[in-house]
């Protein structure tokens, strides 16, 4: 890191602390306020960054148009989720100076935001996982400030996103610098953000290489810090016997559709297919075929993610064990990615653990097991993911409870005959699973449980009511549900 990099560093953190300080005393309705800003100055720039975003990420017009109304919402929903106030998790237990055989203290307890994060965008979501997205919302929710690593691979996007979160911060007289943004794209100064002293905490989505060098740098430090990365899944999807064989046509139309679906640039794409061998899986792998054939190339997000793409199927067509299913039959050039599948036995993929490792684009490997025993200790080999699905019958979730129980273990989020891609923002929505697929399986990057990642439970004892949060006063001026002596209370 040179001189002036590091002081522009140390500058920022000491502006986002200043800012803390006074944005985390903010009353609760005044936060709801600011987060309903933003979303009303992005909504204002939607024609302007619509366009941009589509020049920079090759993204279609309805893609992200969809994005920036997601992004929009889910700032709203956090509002909504500060206004209302109970999140903080207030907990009372009025003292007892009477009790014998030692006086009962007065306790009480809630969550309090952590200070200044670090939020790293991401390159597959320009908006909704990036500058004003789920991360960022989260942790302006919490109390905490924030600043943006933008991602390079969409700079104008991120620059225009921030320009209109700072008209935000002004016209909700928010303090300066509750948020901030650094373009610059060099490997450094996303460590020196990490590792800066200030720095309390850390949002990210993107490879499993690039959240583990965060990892690496956040417990390196003299205080080691919480990173919540996503990192990669090939999120699963299992064919139970009975739903394979009623049902192999269906199968054919949602699985050719989810694996292509954005050129696969979704951290749900399924890029795992596990099967017992039988008539329908022969239909299943017919239907594929054709499907797989005429999906049209697209352009991928960069010129990175595609030859990234490029190198991970060169190595899976050397593989002898892996037989190729299907590939696009239309040409690609440029930065297009060919969808491709291929199928594998199981007794194969277990012998290569590298299989397991997400291809960020339109592919997807298809295991096929001898008998439900293979299947399990297939499930059982695979790591951490944020998704799997069952695609079974009732009869079938009722007869291989064994293997459910064992999908119940490797993810965030348990879908039954629907596909992984597609994410619903809203308070039970778990985007998150156990590692690798991310730093923390307790936690999430979508849904309100995400505000959660940027705070910490204070206890309060033997406080006079003045000195207390309003959260915890016994007038409850908020009005918030609490618990009281370990009895539900407004």
């Amino acid at each position: 890191m040179n001189e002036n990099e590091g002081k522009l560093i140390d500058d920022i953190m000491q502006n986002a602390l200043e800012a803390f300080d006074k944005y985390n005393k903010a009353q609760k309705d005044l936060r709801a306020s600011f987060l309903n800003e933003i979303a009303i100055q992005i909504e204002l720039h939607r024609e302007k960054l619509v366009p941009v975003a589509m020049e920079e990420s090759h993204l279609p017009e309805g893609r992200l148009q969809g994005e920036l109304s997601r992004t929009v919402n889910q700032l709203k929903m956090f509002a909504d989720l500060v206004q209302e106030g109970s999140w903080v998790e207030a907990a009372i237990d009025n003292g007892n100076p009477q009790r014998k055989p030692m006086p009962k203290p007065d306790t009480r307890k809630m969550l309090c935001p952590v200070g200044p994060v670090i939020i790293f965008g991401a390159s597959n979501f320009p908006f909704a996982f990036s500058t004003a997205g789920g991360d960022t919302a989260s942790a302006l929710a919490s109390g905490s400030t924030v600043v943006i690593k933008g991602h390079p691979a969409h700079t104008h996007t991120s620059e225009m996103i921030f320009e209109a979160m700072k008209i935000a911060q002004q016209v909700a007289h928010m303090p300066e610098h509750t948020i901030q943004h650094i373009s610059n794209g060099s490997f450094t100064v996303g460590k020196d953000l990490v590792q800066h002293p200030i720095t309390a905490g850390v949002g990210f989505t993107g490879s499993f290489k690039g959240g583990r060098a965060l990892m690496d740098y956040a417990s390196a430090r003299k205080t080691p810090i919480p990173v919540y990365a996503e990192m990669g899944s090939v999120n699963p999807v299992v064919f139970y016997p009975e739903y394979l064989a009623q049902n192999a046509t269906e199968l054919v139309k949602k699985l050719a559709a989810s694996i292509t679906l954005g050129m696969g640039q979704f951290c749900t794409n399924p890029g795992l297919i596990l099967a017992i061998d039988g008539p329908g899986l022969h239909q299943f792998i017919d239907g594929l075929k054709a499907g797989i054939e005429a999906a049209v190339p697209q352009d991928m997000l960069h010129r990175g993610i595609h030859d990234n793409y490029c190198q991970a199927v060169k190595k899976i067509r050397d593989k002898k064990d892996i037989e190729i299913i299907a590939t696009a039959s239309q040409l690609s050039t440029g930065i297009q990615a060919m969808p491709l599948v291929g199928k594998i036995n199981a007794d194969a993929f277990l012998e290569n653990e590298y299989l397991q490792e997400e291809v960020f684009g339109p592919y997807s490997l298809l295991v096929i097991c001898k008998n439900t025993g293979e299947l399990k200790d297939v499930l059982t080999q695979i790591d951490g993911q944020l998704t799997t699905t069952l695609m079974a019958t009732e009869n079938d979730m009722s007869v291989h409870q064994d293997i459910f129980r064992v999908q119940q273990k490797i993810a965030g989020r348990i879908l039954v005959n629907d596909v992984p891609t597609g994410v619903e923002v809203c308070s039970s929505m778990i985007h998150g699973g156990p590692y690798p697929s991310t730093s923390d399986g307790r936690s999430t990057s979508v849904g309100t449980t995400a505000i959660r990642r940027w705070v910490r439970p204070i206890c309060y004892q033997g406080f006079p009511q003045q000195f207390l949060p309003d959260e915890l006063k016994d007038t409850n001026p908020y009005k918030i549900w609490r618990l009281v002596d370990n009895e539900w209370k407004m």
